[in-house]
């Protein structure tokens, strides 16, 4: 089997996957744009994203409720949920509105993020083949897309509310077809429900720290990079949104690697390569004199991180019961995710404060703890593998 047929497998979970990447896409390269019309300074974009995170984490911790209730139709319903709050951040004009429209929109992805992880957990089990890359793969893919596209819009004059209604609409699609896909038989009933204490406790707080710290960088680049291209470099919208576009990109290429790369070689030795290669970059991103060698250190950026948080709900999903699973995904998203929504307003603060290169050095640091810290510890605390 190869990657069209572990695509077909996945097929609904990677249109979740590349919802969620067409909105953070073009959220992204539309930063300048939704920053100037909410009337934002650094500091305040960074507060705005900060509040966005209490809608997200408390959506993904009642996710597993939600998807329960839910059943089969759940990850389409969500994705549903998802499209009417992509269209909210490009009606805010003011500070409040918009730090109320990313809550809204956040919550929704939240559960989002949560629901689709767990499918995908899912279809692996019955498949019995690693399917986690391929999806994330997705995810970045569209994701550089969505930035490139949303760039040239803004270069041409799109005002924001475009952008995020066409986002809303491509979304709502995506939505009907997950929920004309079959969805995996459930996990056999042996009347207990899933429980924390069923969870590994040391494994849910190491993989998530894994996540959070690479979230952390990839958000922080995400949400930044086209403001440091045009601060820095003097890139226009269009070149400015190449930095978030190449990071998409080459996440989606470092995933498609790690779907097949997963079958021949230890979690462990990919996510610590992967993490060394992404520190360099985000090193080589922060202080590059060119605005070519800034690409270079973002695409240095996108390949190290790609393969770190799917390698890790890969490796966590074949040490949890199929019951558990949902809840798993939960817990290692709302511990992983505070990364993926606290980088952007980390970045906005240290730039207010020191400027966006002091901002992406930082980052370099916090990356390299995976490797040196946060690794080892969850090798030792992961248990063996479930047989299924």
């Amino acid at each position: 089997m190869g990657f069209l047929a572990d695509l077909r497998i996945a097929r609904a979970p990677a249109a979740s996957f590349m919802a969620l990447g067409l909105f953070w896409g073009s959220f992204a390269a539309s930063v300048p744009d939704v920053k100037a019309t909410a009337g934002l300074t650094d500091a305040g974009l960074g507060l705005a994203l900060l509040c966005a995170t209490l809608g997200a984490v408390a959506a993904m911790w009642l996710a597993p409720v939600l998807e329960r209730r839910l059943g089969a139709k759940a990850l389409g319903v969500i994705t549903g949920i998802a499209a009417l709050g992509a269209l909210l951040p490009g009606l805010a004009g003011s500070p409040l509105a918009f730090t109320a429209a990313m809550v809204a929109a956040c919550a929704g992805y939240g559960l989002l993020d949560v629901a689709m992880n767990a499918r995908v957990s899912a279809l692996e089990a019955d498949a019995d083949r690693s399917l986690m890359n391929l999806a994330h793969a997705s995810y970045s893919l569209i994701y550089a897309c969505a930035a490139i596209a949303a760039g040239i819009a803004r270069q041409a004059g799109a005002e924001p509310f475009a952008i995020f209604a066409t986002v809303a609409v491509l979304t709502l699609l995506a939505a009907i077809y997950v929920t004309r896909q079959p969805a995996p038989a459930p996990a056999e009933d042996t009347g207990e429900t899933g429980n924390e204490s069923a969870l590994p406790l040391p494994l849910i707080l190491t993989g998530g720290a894994i996540i959070c710290l690479a979230f952390l960088a990839e958000q922080g680049t995400e949400g930044w990079s086209a403001l440091h291209l045009e601060r820095s470099h003097g890139a226009g919208a269009a070149a400015g949104a190449l930095g978030p576009a190449l990071l998409g990109l080459t996440m989606g290429i470092g995933r498609l690697f790690g779907q097949a790369a997963t079958r021949f070689v230890r979690e462990a030795v990919l996510i610590r390569a992967a993490a060394i290669l992404a520190a360099l970059g985000a090193a080589l991103a922060a202080n590059a004199p060119s605005l070519a060698l800034s690409y270079v250190g973002f695409t240095a950026m996108g390949l190290g991180l790609s393969l770190i948080v799917p390698t890790v709900f890969a490796w966590a999903g074949r040490r949890i019961r199929a019951r558990d699973r949902a809840l798993m995904v939960s817990r290692l998203s709302v511990v992983g995710y505070a990364g993926f929504f606290a980088g952007p307003p980390l970045m906005g603060f240290l730039a207010q404060a020191y400027g966006l290169q002091v901002s992406f050095s930082a980052l370099a640091l916090l990356i390299l703890a995976i490797p040196l810290v946060l690794l080892p510890v969850m090798r030792r605390a992961a248990p063996d593998p479930i047989r299924r």
